[in-house]
């Protein structure tokens, strides 16, 4: 059953073709508003890229936090704010993709706890992180306008915030701690791209090569 559904999903992402996104968010750097506009690219990652717009579809993505923010590295998120959603779809792994693209600054990609166990947290790459590649991060999309806002996320709690607190007690317990975190207020999906846009390039290559995954989920 499982392997049926990831040939479903696959051929369904592979059918769509690539997809823009528009992700409009709050609270960057504390106070402003902005949005960013993503392409998901499911060649490059087809049960990610699926399992992506799954979550779109689903309404997933409002009022999630950037809840680990490290600087010259990257932004992650996607854990409910709801703790009983979070519960749900923390069981519904999906397998990995290869990795055919580089995590290069503006990439997108899931996080992982190890082989086959991506759901729903994903970072953007704000550098040259191509270091990750060799670990089994699959890149399934990338900004292609609005960096500048992503820069902008609030950095300034690091990766304090705990996973298992968010995964238990949702965005009460990231409001009442953390409430200067940047977060999304809405995502919709534009018309498909006939032609895939060219990536940002990558300017500060990044010189370490020693990653640990972070609690339950993590991008190093």
């Amino acid at each position: 059953l499982v392997a049926a559904a990831a040939a479903l999903a696959l051929q369904a992402s592979a059918a769509q073709g690539a997809f823009n996104v528009t992700i409009h968010v709050a609270n960057l750097d504390g106070e402003q508003e902005g949005a960013f506009k993503i392409c998901v690219h499911p060649e490059w990652a087809p049960l990610g890229a699926a399992r992506f717009g799954e979550l779109l579809q689903a309404g997933f993505f409002s009022q999630l936090r950037f809840f680990r923010v490290v600087p010259s590295f990257m932004a992650q998120f996607g854990i409910s704010g709801d703790p009983t959603k979070a519960a749900d779809w923390r069981q519904k792994t999906i397998r990995d993709d290869p990795v055919l693209k580089h995590n290069t600054r503006g990439m997108v990609t899931f996080a992982t706890a190890g082989p086959n166990t991506r759901t729903t947290q994903m970072f953007i790459n704000f550098k040259d992180n191509r270091f990750l590649d060799s670990q089994g991060f699959s890149p399934f999309a990338e900004v292609v306008e609005g960096m500048e806002v992503v820069d902008k996320i609030y950095k300034g709690y690091g990766e304090r915030p705990d996973q298992g607190a968010i995964q238990s007690r949702g965005n009460e317990y990231l409001s009442a701690n953390f409430p200067k975190l940047t977060y999304i207020t809405s995502a919709s999906a534009g018309e498909a791209s006939q032609a895939a846009p060219a990536p940002l390039a990558a300017k500060v290559p990044l010189a370490m090569a020693k990653v640990q995954v972070a609690q339950t989920e993590g991008a190093g």
